[in-house]
């Protein structure tokens, strides 16, 4: 007998992994237990389910152990797969982070509120799930989100323990609690003052957009507690699809409830850049977000740290104002930079650099003391500028104080 396209796609989907177009794809469940599934009036038609495009680091060099789930914007209407799904996993894996792209439904396929909010915690519950599979630490598992994408990210990020779909197998019975939330220029509010119109009627559906307690029900920033992961935001000021206030009002949220958090608006840059790595200045958000994922243990798991002090003179002063920083061997762990002030600088233990050899680097001056005109800021990776060698130390617990005797010359 042969299987229409419908009755083939449900067997398929008992596979657990097919390919598409050479992309490793997996349906987030099979067929027969897909929540909220909608039968198309088109018997040959396949009804649309949820599924993830796998980008798996496992068994590669820079393989880290974490992990990212993507989901793309599109107003709830449609999925920008490539710019904001295809590229980023791949600029994730160059840094050896496992990437999930999230193919969602949406308002536009009939699918409205609850839907989206079940498929993206499926989503993260399916990578903590399969942890072991994957060799991802399960701790370590990211939500990322443009547009509207950042919308359902932030839902991820705050919703998570809200019920809306019944387990049906024991990876629904896995957390869905993302580790880390990253927030592209989201949709974050349903206040029509500030919200993507589009974005708002199709995720609440035609018969409900004017619903005012649902649209604040859904405003992630009402749903922020000192629980929500900590959260990269990246905006534009000139965007006018989602305004700026959307970002800046979860951030604003986050602090509020103390939760760690970094914001970034460029001043110039539409809606929906992406990546945007051709471009020298808005290019260069996704550098900040790398640095915000080591500093936060994201590309390693949480260190200890240990305290540290010492002194520190240029030119035989003692250091007017300076920074002194602690790069560890391990490029993934955190770089842990100290203050030095009139010639002296200390650590905590709960600010301290991580232990194991690391190099430093060093940034001050002297002039405060001297006012000396020709005393200028120096910027210094060895003791001074003729010596190439790199200032190598073993951080460790109850180090004896540091003396660094710094050359301008």
């Amino acid at each position: 007998m042969k299987l229409r396209p419908y009755f083939l796609y449900l067997y398929v989907g008992f596979l657990g992994f097919v390919s598409l177009q050479g992309q490793e794809e997996t349906l987030l469940w099979s067929a027969g237990e897909t929540p909220f599934l909608k039968i198309r009036a088109a018997a040959e038609e396949p009804p649309v389910l949820p599924s993830l495009h796998l980008y798996a680091t496992q068994g590669s060099e820079n393989h880290t152990g974490a992990a990212v789930v993507i989901c793309p914007g599109g107003g709830y209407g449609g999925l920008a797969i490539d710019h904001e799904g295809h590229q980023p996993a791949q600029w994730f894996n160059e840094q050896g982070v496992s990437a999930f792209v999230l193919h969602y439904r949406l308002g536009s396929q009939g699918y409205h509120y609850p839907t989206q909010l079940a498929d993206v915690q499926r989503a993260i519950r399916f990578v903590r799930g399969r942890a072991e599979q994957f060799g991802i630490d399960p701790d370590r598992i990211a939500v990322m989100g443009f547009s509207a994408g950042g919308h359902l990210a932030s839902m991820a990020a705050t919703l998570y323990d809200r019920s809306v779909y019944e387990a049906q197998d024991e990876i629904d019975e896995v957390s869905a609690r993302p580790d880390f939330a990253i927030l592209c220029y989201p949709v974050i509010s349903m206040d029509p003052a500030i919200t993507h119109g589009g974005s708002r009627k199709n995720l609440l559906g035609p018969e409900r957009v004017d619903d005012e307690n649902l649209a604040a029900d859904l405003s992630s920033e009402k749903n922020v507690t000192a629980e929500t992961p900590p959260t990269f935001l990246f905006q534009t000021n000139a965007d006018t699809a989602v305004p700026a206030e959307n970002a800046v009002r979860f951030y604003l949220a986050l602090r509020e409830n103390g939760v760690p958090a970094e914001i970034h608006s460029y001043q110039d840059g539409p809606h929906g850049v992406g990546l945007y790595r051709g471009d020298p200045v808005l290019g260069t958000w996704s550098g900040l977000l790398s640095n915000w994922l080591r500093a936060n243990s994201f590309f390693a798991p949480p260190q200890p740290s240990v305290p540290v002090k010492g002194n520190v003179t240029l030119d035989g002063e003692p250091v007017s104002w300076g920074v002194l920083a602690f790069h560890p061997e391990d490029e993934n762990l955190p770089v842990t930079s100290v203050r030095v002030r009139r010639g002296k600088f200390a650590a905590t233990e709960e600010v301290g650099p991580v232990p194991g050899p690391a190099t430093l680097s060093f940034e001050g001056s002297i002039w405060e003391a001297t006012s000396n005109p020709g005393d200028k800021a120096v910027s210094l990776k060895s003791l001074s500028p003729g010596n190439p060698s790199p200032i190598e130390v073993e951080v460790k617990a109850e180090m004896e104080p540091l003396q660094l005797d710094f050359s301008s010359k």
